[in-house]
């Protein structure tokens, strides 16, 4: 019998028996397709990252929405995709990052740069310390358990006089920066957090704690029953979910200069995740970007129709539901995987 080694820990490192010859079993965790597609999104990043200097100040705004849409399709992936928690509650986090910076850089005065994270880890704290409501209830009633921690999060933010309470306020710490340079240097802040978020997530999910959560996901009581940590892993994900959606909306306040509670506390933020990931894949690192991209081109090419934009939106998400039940990169049928976060057994050559 032909013995299999364990495979490489490394992206792409092939782990080949030994003993098994020319006809042995090859387990390897990348391909050519990860690679070239890998390379492919280098060189869209550092595209990307040129872009300020030869891009209007309109585009790049326009594109700050669009890196804000993959880091919350991303954060919604994590929870639902791969740790089984649907949540509707997400604009909490989203709002708090929002408010947070508002209140670091414009009340503390300390540097809008500097608040972004800082805002981003005080989601993180809070979302920490809910965690143990919020895990008191599964299924459905923890969707919407998170949906009335959001309410009251927001109930509480327009209490707050520094912060404008019910009326919302504007973010003047950039007041002694060109506006051009201030735009671009929110701009690269919005892509550095989306790259640093997709990243994340895939190493996490190269982890331990990523297959931890595969099984969680897959049957949260047979995976307890197997030493996983399940409540902690949760937690975890939970956590870095605040996180990320902290600094989506601290960047997406950056960008507009501008909080209110009615519009950054808002469950369209949760609707946006939720048809991001469907449309893109579910469960898949790739799936939220080709959904925020294709919500990105929706939004940006349907505006003048008015309510209509929703009907068409509703269309096509009910459409990819039925036709491509697992998204858009569901079509690909495994075939191409830029961000490999499994083993594929193979015979060896």
């Amino acid at each position: 019998m032909t013995r299999v080694e364990p495979a490489a820990r490394g992206a792409g490192q092939d782990a080949v028996p030994p003993s098994a010859g020319s006809g042995g079993v090859r387990v390897r965790r990348s391909g050519p397709a990860a690679w070239i597609g890998g390379g492919v999104l280098v060189v869209a990043v550092a595209v990307l990252a040129y872009l300020p200097y030869v891009s209007s100040r309109g585009t790049q705004i326009d594109l700050v929405g669009l890196f804000s849409l993959i880091v919350l399709g991303t954060m919604w992936n994590l929870l639902a995709g791969y740790g089984g928690m649907v949540s509707i509650g997400q604009q909490a986090w989203i709002g708090l990052g929002g408010y947070g910076l508002v209140y670091l850089a414009g009340t503390l005065g300390l540097d809008p740069f500097v608040s972004i994270p800082l805002a981003a880890l005080a989601c993180g704290l809070v979302a920490w310390a809910t965690s143990y409501l919020a895990f008191r209830l599964s299924g459905g009633y923890f969707a919407i358990g998170t949906w009335v921690i959001a309410e009251v999060v927001r109930l509480l933010v327009i209490q707050v006089d520094e912060v404008g309470a019910g009326s919302g306020a504007s973010l003047t710490a950039f007041s002694g920066i060109d506006p051009q340079y201030r735009i671009a240097y929110v701009y690269w802040v919005a892509l550095g957090v989306a790259v640093v978020v997709v990243l994340a997530v895939y190493l996490l999910m190269r982890s331990r704690i990523g297959l931890a959560l595969t099984a969680i996901r897959d049957e949260p009581t047979a995976a307890g029953s197997s030493g996983v940590p399940v409540t902690r892993a949760k937690r975890l994900v939970f956590v870095l979910a605040a996180v990320g959606c902290g600094l989506a909306g601290a960047v997406i306040v950056a960008n507009t200069l501008r909080v209110q509670p009615g519009s950054i506390f808002s469950v369209d933020y949760s609707a946006t995740m939720i048809f991001i990931v469907v449309i893109g894949g579910l469960g898949t690192i790739e799936g939220p970007i080709i959904g925020a991209v294709v919500y990105y081109l929706l939004q940006d090419g349907l505006a003048d129709l008015g309510n209509w934009y929703l009907v068409v939106v509703g269309v096509i998400a009910i459409a990819v539901t039925l036709l491509a039940p697992k998204g858009l990169w569901g079509l690909t049928r495994g075939r191409l995987s830029v961000f490999p976060t499994g083993y594929r057994v193979g015979r060896g050559t």
